[in-house]
């Protein structure tokens, strides 16, 4: 019960996470419009799909302002870094990440797996 607590409710990670959290979205606020529009929207895509506590979504943000910053830096237009498909950019971010659809993935294989094998 105790890793619920300090995975969920451990007060002093909130804290730090929100304080973290509000330092990455003044960087966003200080990239160009197009960068920050794409951002915005690649940031409410992919909490769609947040799985677990949530913390490794930091850490995406994270990586993402810092090639965003790069990208409009060197004055690169916002999607040839991500390419047109930015739901399949999206995708790749979220691929080391817990995701809900991911277990929901691994629920439907159990379910399949455990039936088919009882009977045979």
């Amino acid at each position: 019960m105790s890793e619920f607590f300090d995975k969920y409710f451990n007060i002093k990670k909130i804290a730090a996470s929100k304080r973290e959290y509000r330092k990455q979205m003044a960087r966003v606020e200080a990239l160009p419009e197009d960068y920050r529009y794409v951002f915005k929207k690649i940031q409410r895509h992919m909490w769609m799909f947040a799985g677990g506590s949530g913390y490794d979504m930091l850490r995406i943000h994270y990586d993402l302002i810092e090639l965003f910053e790069s990208g409009a830096a060197s004055g690169r237009p916002v999607l040839e870094i991500t390419g047109e498909d930015v739901a399949g950019f999206c995708d790749e971010l979220l691929r080391s990440t817990e995701t809900y659809t991911a277990n929901w993935r691994e629920k439907l294989n159990r379910d399949i797996l455990e039936k088919i094998r009882t009977r045979e």
